[in-house]
């Protein structure tokens, strides 16, 4: 093991590694998130998900000797909270609902939406530039999204379903993109672990203070203090919320943003490959075609 970190950490292509880690490990925590859907409502699960990456990430920090609570200015602060509620409370609970009603394959291609949100936000409040590209990149998204919603291919979940979760789905990736832009001053001088902590934690607190007024409260956190959950539960957190994000990170680290991102984006394909062998979610046409038209759309928006 010591060997493999040494080579990964010698080498010249750490970076693209270390992006494409991040692109396969989030793809498995999508699935074992998809599991534990099935018994754990998305409220609870993103409670779960948000208190155990706090967990991780605060003893990652005091590991690395890094300030849980560094001086800085109270807007700071607050601006964290505003962008963990948008993009912890509302985005994971949108984004676990959608897959639960689409299932894992279908949801890889909404999950694409989320390169092209980060550019309009950006456009229209850092004043960064859109370019042919990129244009193209959102149309080939939107024609994914279109072809799903309008076909009657058998091994589709119900109209009903499909369409609801397509609208949750892109409310997760508009929330999330959002939380994202609102911050990106703050990430250029602040260091990025004390930000995924602080929006993660934020976020968990407005979820536990939302949960005693809920009418299903009772249902909601009974599964959580189960163990058979757990098993799903735990090793998706752990790798979705800590492991993915940290290789994340060190991909942005050590190679160019415009080589990372669409390696990124790779967790597409992950997903639609892995949801069909370990789930046994049925693979067809229009799906295919989908993830194709999503995943190309998004290496064109995200490739700078």
């Amino acid at each position: 093991m010591a060997g493999l970190f040494e080579m990964l950490q010698n080498s010249p292509l750490r970076g693209e590694i270390l992006s494409v880690g991040a692109a396969l490990t989030w793809a498995i925590a999508v699935l074992f998130f998809r599991v534990s859907g099935r018994t754990v409502h998305p409220l609870g699960l993103n409670l779960f998900k948000s208190f155990l990456s706090v967990v991780l990430l605060v003893l990652t920090m005091l590991l690395l000797g890094e300030s849980l609570l560094p001086k800085t200015a109270f807007k700071d602060y607050a601006l964290l909270g505003l962008s963990g509620f948008v993009g912890i409370t509302l985005s994971d609970t949108f984004f676990f609902q959608c897959l639960n009603l689409l299932g894992a394959s279908l949801t890889a291609v909404i999950d694409c939406l989320y390169s092209p949100f980060v550019i309009l936000f950006s456009f229209l409040f850092i004043g960064e530039r859109l370019n042919a590209r990129q244009l193209l990149g959102v149309a080939l998204i939107l024609s994914a999204l279109a072809l799903i919603s309008r076909s009657k291919e058998k091994g589709l979940p119900p109209r009903k379903n499909l369409l609801l979760g397509i609208g949750l789905g892109t409310l997760a990736m508009v929330t999330l993109a959002a939380s994202i832009v609102m911050v990106k001053p703050l990430l250029s001088r602040s260091p990025i672990l004390w930000v995924t902590l602080w929006r993660m934690a934020a976020g968990g607190i407005a979820l536990l203070i939302f949960l005693p007024f809920h009418p299903r409260r009772r249902q909601i956190s009974r599964p959580l203090v189960s163990s058979a959950n757990w098993r799903s539960m735990v090793p998706g957190t752990f790798l979705g919320g800590y492991i993915a994000l940290v290789a994340w990170m060190a991909g942005m680290k050590y190679t160019l943003a415009s080589i990372a991102a669409p390696l990124n984006q790779l967790n597409s394909i992950f997903i639609f490959v892995l949801a069909a062998i370990f789930l046994k979610e049925r693979v067809t046409k229009a799906k295919m075609a989908a993830v194709a038209l999503a995943t190309v759309g998004a290496f064109l928006v995200s490739w700078g």
